[in-house]
């Protein structure tokens, strides 16, 4: 039978044993209650591993084409404010 391959995010929840500093755990129940801690530890691990990913295109990209012009910096950034302001969630960078 072949393996089902999930982009992240995706697929079924699976359990984990996850270790914390207490008082890391802590500051997470206080933001999101006992009953959220899980969705919160996710949500915060599919984007560290989006940015992670993010990063090695752009360092693969300027290995080899160069560094991003400042100008196409500010236009991308742009257009990420402008998508992730729209969803409640995000806020444009500062």
């Amino acid at each position: 039978m072949a393996e089902t391959l999930y982009s992240i995010g995706e697929g079924p929840s699976t359990r984990v044993s996850l270790s914390l500093a207490e008082g890391t755990a802590e500051a997470i129940r206080r933001r999101v209650g006992k009953r959220e801690f899980s969705a919160f530890i996710a949500a915060a691990v599919e984007r560290e591993l989006r940015g992670q990913i993010l990063d090695e295109y752009l360092a693969d990209y300027e290995r080899r084409n160069g560094p991003v012009p400042a100008e196409e910096q500010e236009r991308a950034r742009q257009v990420f404010d402008e998508v992730f302001s729209e969803e409640e969630a995000w806020h444009a960078a500062g």
